[in-house]
């Protein structure tokens, strides 16, 4: 059994949020190296929620209203397949209230989900 495997869906979201936590840190500093490896960990998580009975990636919905930007967004990014309004409301807040550098990327995620270029999964 994984390490995340024995953690409750909370515990699985409230771990999500830290580490998007830290995501938006680096991104503020332009330190790459620490984003990508952040993402990793990101990704495990909400991999796990994935492959949980009935995907459970749904509970990362309550990180919406997170204060940071960047949580939003990457809870908004891992949703889109299964909650897809909703995750592009949070988006296109995330643009027009000009959340930097986060728009940027929600911006360029919401132009790939309009082009056809992102297939939300």
């Amino acid at each position: 059994m994984s390490k995340l495997a024995a953690l409750k869906v909370d515990q699985l979201v409230e771990r999500f949020a830290d580490i998007a936590v830290k995501q938006g840190r680096a991104a503020n500093h332009l330190d790459n190296r620490t984003y990508n490896r952040l993402y990793a960990q990101m990704m495990e998580v909400a991999n796990e929620l994935k492959q949980r009975a009935g995907d459970q990636r749904r509970a990362l919905m309550v990180l919406y209203e997170h204060p940071q930007a960047e949580v939003r967004m990457m809870a908004a990014y891992m949703t889109l397949a299964i909650a897809y309004q909703s995750a592009r409301e949070v988006l296109q807040l995330i643009v027009d209230r000009k959340e930097f550098p986060q728009a940027l990327t929600a911006g360029m995620s919401l132009d790939s989900l309009d082009r056809g270029t992102y297939k939300p999964t």
